[in-house]
């Protein structure tokens, strides 16, 4: 395996229109490139022949986690235009949220926002980068961003403010059909391309599907600002793993049975997991930067969006298929038009 530390190799020409603005009309209509690491070799096919590549006794890993609607504007006074946006990130305690706030420089401690005729904050702390800490005058601040919050979509997805047409369509389709756990502040993408009817086809060929929990936060899509890549420090993420999983993965690694990260979500959770007796269950947290030169443990194969350049999560699938590899991938992919990021085509390394 090339191994390759400097950040300018992890950069690559990308044409702003291959990058997807919108979901395709069906989940399963994307495109999947195959990327076989033993034969070196790249096949074209559609994500819905998915259930082909795998046989009687494989297992599936998904991240169960939910996109929380992050996204909500605030004004300073309840005449004002709303003219604030933020990005809330974390749960400190009930009623309390760390939020990044854009422009931040409208936004001082002390400050009162007002969100919504009801829902009102007071700006209690300040950090870096536009992170500020607001106290609300509710405890269920979540329950009313399900109200009046969006989907926290990537910056290169474009959407006007408040924009009706895609409202509905973001608020479902930037979601995974078998979320279950709030607490995510972007999608695990890989996952979103899955509909209730592949899950059934899969179970039904006998498909071992499990589930972990890792809330997706600021550290899935930090920017590398280092020179050399491992001098790059990751932030932390929390996840959970139950019993009835560990023992799950641990049966199929001890009867090599190959197990399958649906998103790089899962594969930092697995393999930051994994310990001298095995996956170890329970909450934990981590800082896991895969880049290549890292020894996989418990992931065999993957399935992934394309990602960004420049990003820890290019880095990490680089570690995985081989940097050589990867690149082959990703010029074929810009060449046979794939759909780029988040509502975009996928590939499956085998």
């Amino acid at each position: 395996m090339t191994e390759k530390i400097l950040l300018k190799d992890y950069d690559y020409e990308l044409p702003p229109e291959l990058i997807a603005q919108q979901p395709l009309p069906n989940r399963d209509d994307s495109r999947m490139m195959v990327v076989n690491r033993n034969e070196q070799k790249i096949e074209h096919r559609q994500f819905r022949e998915i259930a082909s590549f795998f046989r009687p006794g494989d297992v599936l890993v998904l991240n169960d986690s939910r996109v929380i609607p992050a996204r909500a504007w605030a004004s300073r006074k309840a005449e004002e235009e709303k003219s604030v946006e933020f990005l809330f990130i974390k749960e400190q305690k009930p009623g309390v949220w760390e939020v990044i706030c854009r422009p931040a420089k409208k936004v001082k401690e002390g400050d009162r926002l007002v969100f919504d005729k009801d829902l009102e904050a007071r700006v209690i702390a300040r950090g870096p980068l536009g992170h500020r800490v607001l106290e609300f005058n509710t405890a269920d601040v979540l329950g009313r961003l399900k109200e009046i919050g969006v989907p926290p979509l990537p910056p290169y997805i474009k959407r006007k403010k408040g924009d009706p047409r895609f409202k509905k369509i973001d608020a479902k389709r930037y979601q995974t059909v078998y979320a279950m756990k709030d607490g995510s502040i972007a999608a695990p993408t890989a996952g979103l391309h899955f509909t209730e009817q592949i899950l059934a086809e899969l179970k039904q060929k006998g498909i071992e599907i499990l589930n972990v929990t890792l809330n997706v936060g600021l550290a899935t899509f930090q920017p590398v600002r280092t020179e050399k890549i491992t001098d790059h420090q990751m932030l932390e993420e929390s996840f959970c793993i139950s019993s009835d999983t560990a023992s799950a993965i641990n049966r199929a690694k001890k009867e090599g049975r190959p197990v399958t990260a649906v998103g790089t979500t899962v594969v930092r959770t697995l393999e930051s997991a994994w310990g001298e007796s095995g996956l170890k269950p329970g909450e934990q947290s981590t800082r896991l930067f895969i880049y290549p030169r890292y020894q996989f443990r418990v992931v065999d194969r993957l399935l992934t969006n394309f990602h960004l350049p420049r990003s820890t999560l290019l880095m990490l699938v680089s570690a995985f298929a081989g940097y050589d590899l990867i690149r082959q991938a990703y010029r074929t992919a810009v060449q046979e038009r794939y759909r780029f990021f988040s509502y975009g085509d996928c590939m499956l390394i085998i």
